[in-house]
């Protein structure tokens, strides 16, 4: 089932990751830090997708523990 990922816009403090996001997860941030990657099958075809925006992305530890790399 494909589902839409974002990217946070604003690096978390301790990694300076920028976290990919599911729809569903309750750690989306709002709206305005956030940027639409598209309707993927897995976090890791978004992952790859946020990682043109920001080198440093990765998934969220809570809605994509498996694309989580810290």
């Amino acid at each position: 089932m494909k589902r839409n990922y974002y990217v946070s816009k604003v690096a978390q403090n301790s990694s300076g990751d920028h976290e990919v996001h599911d729809q569903t997860c309750r750690y989306l941030p709002a709206s305005e830090h956030r940027l639409f990657l598209g309707e993927f099958e897995s976090c890791r075809e978004a992952v790859s997708t946020a990682k043109k925006i920001y080198y440093n992305a990765d998934g969220c530890r809570f809605c994509s523990p498996e694309c989580h790399r810290r």
